[in-house]
């Protein structure tokens, strides 16, 4: 892409998501996140009432008296982002493609902030900062990067945000979900940080319009298949198959505790991040 349209699409983006996150951050997401990245800050006598699961049991046993740690919430959020730059984000059928989605719903997450770009390997790491010019920079790699693979592996993202991220974070994983099972690497990631899932898809993903024979190309294998939408029965099968992915989606975070909503390329992402605060 040229640098000049690349600035405009980002400017175009800033500008979108500037005055959104505003209204979202100062509002249903600190209050999501409160409380949950919390920094030691001295220890005091045991006071009835006071959870157990405080004690500071090396200063009980030398002391020989009950004492409990307190924690003071840190002011200050670190959110890692980890993105999916598979080939599959390079479809959109409506408004915008769903590697543009995500570069708006990255915006919208502006505290100090960092991101893993992961495809089935590693791509970049962009470590947590703060700024302008650190968001800018974040919307310009998600628009135009190239990774070197168009497969998914969701597996090695969270590998990485578990072995490098050592302080814990909220950690938004955006995704099409498109990837072999990660369940074993989501829960452990989700035990050091606070893990959120962002679905995002485009409406062609979930029912084929009738429009007779079309042709079908996998994003990530280059795979083409030729589909009869005119045929009631194929339009069903893929239909069903798509609500019994995100079914099963919707089971895996369940269990693994982890929050998570479903955004359209074609539809306002306010509302579903809002209610998605809110739930916590």
């Amino acid at each position: 892409m040229e640098t000049s349209e690349l600035l405009k699409k980002v400017r175009k983006i800033e500008i979108k998501t500037r005055g959104l996150s505003n209204q979202i951050l100062a509002g249903e997401y600190h209050s999501a996140f409160k409380g949950r990245g919390m920094a030691f800050s001295e220890v005091r006598e045991y006071q009835y009432g006071d959870d157990i699961r405080n004690i500071d049991w090396n200063v009980t046993a030398r002391l020989n008296h009950p004492y409990v740690k307190v924690y003071e919430e840190e002011r200050e959020l670190t959110v890692m982002l980890v993105i999916d730059v598979s080939g599959s984000r390079d479809f959109g059928t409506n408004t915008r493609l769903k590697k543009t989605l995500i570069a708006e719903l990255a915006a919208i997450i502006s505290d100090k902030v960092g991101a893993i770009l992961f495809s089935d390997q590693i791509e970049k790491f962009i470590p947590p900062q703060k700024g302008r010019q650190h968001i800018l920079r974040m919307i310009s790699e998600l628009i135009n990067f190239e990774p070197k693979s168009k497969r998914t592996n969701i597996t090695e993202g969270l590998r990485y945000l578990t072995n490098a991220i050592k302080k814990r974070s909220i950690a938004f994983l955006i995704s099409d979900f498109m990837s072999p099972s990660f369940e074993e690497a989501l829960k452990i990631a989700n035990r050091k940080h606070d893990m959120v899932a962002l679905r995002v898809f485009d409406i062609r993903e979930s029912e084929l319009p009738n429009i007779g024979m079309i042709q079908v190309k996998n994003a990530e294998t280059d795979q083409v298949l030729w589909l009869d939408s005119s045929n009631y029965r194929i339009r069903k099968n893929y239909s069903d198959k798509w609500k019994m992915d995100q079914q099963n989606l919707t089971d895996l975070f369940s269990k693994c505790g982890v929050d998570n909503c479903l955004i359209r390329t074609d539809d306002d992402y306010v509302k579903p991040l809002m209610n998605l605060f809110k739930r916590r």
